[in-house]
C-alpha cells in the first residue's frame, strides 16, 4: 500500500501552480522522513524538496538538502546546485559544478547554460558570458516562450560591461549601436545607455536612459513595489550622465528623489549614496569623509563589479585626500606597495600609488614636488601610481625628456627581469600607449615605431589574449605601414593578421593587410580584394578639377625643438636665403610740446654740450681747461724733427722762449 505522504505529494506535483511551494515542501520532507519510499520515489521526492526551497529563496537550506542526499542526488541536482550556489554568491563552487556537467558541450542543456552565463557575468568574465548568450540566441530549438527577449537583456548587458572593460574589439559592430528592438522595453533600453555611456556619449545616453524611465513607469507587467525597484538604477544612472553633461541642477534633483529606504539591493543603495557625497565633500570634507565611512557593507551575490568598486576607493581616497589625512593615506601606500616584487596594473593599487604620492607632498606640485617624490620612487620601484604621478608632473611643468628618461628605465629594469610577469607589464596597453605619446610629442617616430612594434610582437606571442593587443596591433600596423622597409612591411602584415583572425570582418584590418602584402605576396592579398571597395566607389563624387585648382597643402611634421640651422640645398650648395620679412612701417616721430616751426634750429644741437661755444665751465679747473681750448686759447707752436735713419718725422711742441725752470735755483726750505 502506498503512503499517504507519497500519494499526496505526486498529486500535488500534478496539479501544482507557483503558490504551492511552501505546501510541496511540507509533503517532500514529510515523505522523505517516513522511511517508506525508496528508489525513485525517494528520488522524486528530494528533488522536489529542493526545488521548493530554491522557490522560496532558501538557498543555503537547499545546498544543505543536497549535500546530505548524496552523491546520486547531487548529480540529479547539478542544476539546482549550479543555481544556488550563485546565489549565494560562490561562483568558483557554480563554476565548478558546471564544469562537471560538461556545459559547453550540447544543445540539450539549455537551463546549465543559462546559469553558466549569468555566473560567468556575476564573476566578471563578460566574454564567455556574452558568447554563451549569443549561443542561446542562435539555438532556437527548445526555446521557450519569452525567452529571446530576456537573452537580448542579458546579451546587452554583456557588451556594456565589455565596453567599460576597454574590449570593444570583443563586441561586433552591429551590438555597438541600439537596434529598434532595444527600444521596445525599458531593460534593454537602460543596457543601450550603458553601452553608450561606456563609450562617453552621454548625450545619446540621456536619451535612452529617458526612454528607460517612461517604459518602466508605464508597464502593466509589474506592480508599483516593482517598479520602484527597478527606477532606482535608472535614476542613478540619469544623475551620472546629468552631473558628466555639466547638468548639476537636474543630478541633484533626480539624487533627492531616491528614498534610499526604499532600496532593497545593498550595491544599487551603495552607488546612490556614494554619489550624494560629491556636493557635500565640495561644501565640506569632513562631513563628506564621515559619510564615505558609515557606507553599507556588501556581501553575498549582491556585489559591485570592479570597475564600481575601484570608483568607489577613488572617491574615498579624494574625500581622505580632501579632509587632509595625509599621514595615514601615506602609511597605508607604503605598507601595501612597498613590498611588491611585481608592478600591480590593477585599478586599485594604481589609484592607491597616486593617492599615497599625493599624500607624501601633501598634494603639491611642480618642480619641488618632483624632487620629493624621486627619492621616494627608489623605495618603491613597483609603484605605477606613483610613477605615472611623477611622469604627469613633468608634463605639467613642460619638461618631456626626464619623464621620457624615468619610463625607459622603468622598461630597461622590467626586460632585464625577463619574467612573464615583468613582460606583460612592460607591455601593457596603457604604458606602451603612454611612451608612444611622449615619443610623439618629441616628434621620434623611429622611437614609435619600435615601441608598437616590439609590443604586437609579444601580444601575438600570446595566444589566450590575442584580443588583449589586437588595439597595440592595429596601431602598430599602422605606424609600421609608414615605412618603405620590407621588413616593417612585413610585420604590419602579422600584425593585420592577428586581427582578422579575432575579428574577421575588420575593414581597417582588411585594408591594412592589402596594403602590407600588395607588392610582395598577392597570394594572401586576393582573398580579401573583393570585400573591400572600388576605387571607383570611393572616389565617386570626388571633384578632381577642384582638387587640383586648390593645390597640395604641405603638411610639415611638429617637432618641439625646431633646429637653428639655416638648411642647405644641396652638398656643397649655399644655405637657402631666409625669407625676407615684410619692412616695418616707420614710426611716426612726435615733436616736442613747445616746438615752432617758424623759429630756425640751433645747428649744434647734435654736438655734446662740452664742444658747442655756448658751454662755460664752472670751476677753477673748468675755466682753467676752457683756457688751455683752441676756441679763444693760446695756440701752442708745434715743430717737426726728423728721426734718424730716416726712420720718419714725429711733430713735438715747440720749447718756449727765455730761461727754463729748470735754469732756477731750487728755494731753501726753512731750518
Amino acid at each position: 500500500m502506498a503512503d499517504p505522504a507519497v500519494a499526496a505529494l505526486n498529486s500535488l506535483l500534478r496539479e501544482a501552480s507557483i503558490d504551492d511551494h511552501a505546501e510541496a515542501l511540507e509533503l517532500a520532507t514529510a515523505a522523505v522522513r517516513s522511511n517508506k519510499i525508496q528508489g525513485p520515489d525517494l528520488a522524486s521526492a528530494q528533488h522536489t524538496r529542493v526545488v521548493a526551497l530554491l522557490k522560496l529563496d532558501r538557498y543555503d537550506d537547499a545546498l544543505r538538502v543536497i549535500a546530505e542526499g548524496g552523491d546520486a542526488l547531487e548529480k540529479d541536482c547539478s542544476f539546482e546546485k549550479a543555481y544556488a550556489l550563485y546565489k549565494t554568491g560562490d561562483l568558483e563552487g557554480a563554476e565548478a559544478v558546471l564544469q562537471k556537467t560538461g556545459v559547453d558541450t550540447g544543445k540539450s542543456q539549455r537551463g546549465l547554460k543559462h546559469v553558466a552565463g549569468q555566473v560567468a557575468y556575476r564573476n566578471e568574465k563578460f566574454e564567455r558570458a556574452a558568447a554563451i548568450y549569443r549561443d542561446l540566441k542562435d539555438d532556437t530549438e527548445g526555446a521557450n516562450y519569452g525567452e529571446e527577449n530576456d537573452l537580448r537583456i542579458n546579451l546587452t548587458a554583456a557588451d556594456a560591461q565589455l565596453q567599460w572593460q576597454g574590449k570593444e574589439w570583443a563586441v561586433p559592430e552591429e551590438e555597438k549601436q541600439p537596434a529598434r528592438d532595444d527600444l521596445e522595453a525599458f531593460e534593454t533600453a537602460y543596457n543601450a545607455a550603458c553601452i553608450c555611456i561606456s563609450r562617453g556619449d552621454y548625450t545619446k545616453a540621456s536619451v535612452l536612459l529617458k526612454r528607460s524611465r517612461d517604459l518602466c513607469e508605464a508597464t502593466e507587467d509589474l506592480n508599483e513595489e516593482e517598479k520602484k525597484a527597478e527606477l532606482v538604477p535608472i535614476l542613478v544612472q540619469q544623475a551620472f550622465v546629468f552631473t558628466k553633461l555639466g547638468k548639476l541642477d537636474e543630478a541633484l534633483s533626480l539624487q533627492n528623489a531616491i528614498n534610499l529606504s526604499e532600496v532593497s539591493e545593498t550595491s544599487t543603495k551603495v552607488i546612490a549614496q556614494g554619489n550624494k557625497l560629491l556636493p557635500k565633500a565640495t561644501a565640506n570634507p569632513f562631513i563628506a569623509e564621515r559619510l564615505a565611512r558609515a557606507l553599507p557593507k556588501i556581501e553575498g551575490n549582491d556585489r559591485l563589479f570592479g570597475f564600481q568598486t575601484a570608483a568607489l576607493q577613488r572617491n574615498k581616497n579624494v574625500i581622505d585626500l580632501q579632509a587632509q589625512k595625509f599621514e595615514g593615506k601615506e602609511i597605508r601606500a607604503h605598507k601595501l606597495l612597498a613590498g611588491a616584487q611585481v608592478p600591480d596594473l590593477s585599478v586599485s593599487k594604481v589609484d592607491l600609488g597616486v593617492a599615497g604620492a599625493a599624500a607624501a607632498t601633501k598634494c603639491g606640485d611642480g618642480k619641488p614636488t618632483v624632487r620629493q617624490l624621486l627619492p621616494l620612487l627608489e623605495k618603491r620601484p613597483n609603484d605605477i601610481g606613483l610613477l605615472l604621478t611623477i611622469i604627469q608632473l613633468y608634463i605639467q611643468i613642460s619638461t618631456l625628456p626626464p619623464a621620457i628618461l624615468l619610463l625607459e628605465k622603468f622598461f630597461t629594469r622590467l626586460e632585464e627581469a625577463n619574467t612573464p610577469e615583468h613582460v606583460d607589464v612592460r607591455f601593457a596597453p596603457g604604458l606602451v600607449a603612454l611612451a608612444v605619446s611622449l615619443y610623439r610629442s618629441q616628434n621620434r617616430q623611429r622611437d614609435v615605431r619600435n615601441e608598437l612594434a616590439k609590443a604586437a610582437v609579444h601580444w601575438r606571442s600570446k595566444t589566450e589574449a590575442a584580443g588583449a593587443g589586437s588595439s597595440i596591433a592595429r596601431e602598430a600596423g599602422i605606424e609600421l605601414l609608414r615605412s618603405s622597409h620590407p621588413s616593417d612591411l612585413a610585420a604590419a602584415g602579422e600584425a593585420f593578421e592577428q586581427i582578422l583572425s579575432a575579428q574577421p570582418g575588420d575593414r581597417t584590418a582588411t585594408a591594412g593587410l592589402v596594403a602590407s602584402y600588395a607588392t610582395t605576396d598577392f597570394a594572401k592579398v586576393e582573398p580579401y580584394l573583393e570585400s573591400l571597395p572600388s576605387v571607383e566607389k570611393l572616389t565617386q563624387g570626388v571633384d578632381v578639377s577642384a582638387l587640383i585648382d586648390a593645390g597640395v597643402a604641405l603638411l610639415t611634421p611638429p617637432s618641439s625643438q625646431q633646429s637653428k640651422k639655416r638648411k642647405f640645398d644641396g652638398e656643397g650648395a649655399a644655405p637657402e636665403k631666409e625669407k625676407q620679412q615684410p619692412a616695418k612701417k616707420p614710426r611716426k616721430r612726435k615733436l616736442p610740446k613747445n616746438y615752432d616751426p617758424t623759429k630756425k634750429p640751433d645747428p649744434e644741437r647734435w654736438l655734446p654740450l662740452r664742444d658747442r661755444s655756448t658751454y662755460r665751465p664752472k670751476g677753477k679747473k673748468g675755466k682753467k681747461r676752457a683756457q688751455e681750448a683752441t676756441q679763444g686759447g693760446v695756440v701752442k707752436e708745434e715743430e717737426t724733427l726728423e728721426l734718424a735713419g730716416g726712420a720718419g718725422s714725429v711733430k713735438v711742441e715747440k720749447a718756449g722762449g727765455g730761461g727754463g725752470g729748470a735754469n732756477k735755483k731750487k728755494k731753501k726750505g726753512k731750518k
